[in-house]
């Protein structure tokens, strides 16, 4: 599979999913989660959609025929499922009692990723202008 095949199915299962995730937050859990853990879910619900558009945008606008191009995609897919999924576990575990830990240096590894790809996005726009 290449880059492209993977920007464009990855942002469109992350919008699928989002939407879903969105969906569940607002009704299933609204009850079950303090108003500061819904506030978490809903974050990583916003992330995880705008990537998914950001990866779309990319996958059908990028030639993918330099290394940068491929480098972006990576870091936005592996940054969203990082950032995006340890939030949903963060919160969905302290709402049974037993919060994973673990996860807790997770999310901000997938937030740093998130940044390199923007910041690969910005180089990209900058270097074709000089």
């Amino acid at each position: 599979m290449g880059t492209l095949f993977m920007a464009q199915l990855m942002g469109a299962l992350y919008g699928l999913l989002a939407v879903v995730f969105g969906a569940f937050g607002a009704h299933a859990l609204k009850k079950k989660l303090t108003p500061e853990l819904l506030h978490s879910f809903e974050t990583g619900v916003k992330y995880q959609m705008y990537h998914a558009l950001v990866l779309l945008v990319l996958g059908f606008n990028l030639s993918f025929d330099r290394s940068l191009d491929s480098a972006m995609v990576n870091c936005f897919i592996f940054g969203t499922l990082l950032f995006s999924f340890s939030i949903y576990a963060l919160c969905l575990s302290a709402a049974k009692g037993e919060k994973l830990r673990f996860l807790g240096p997770v999310t901000p590894i997938g937030g740093l990723l998130l940044v390199v790809g923007w910041a690969l996005l910005l180089y990209s726009f900058v270097s074709n202008l000089i």
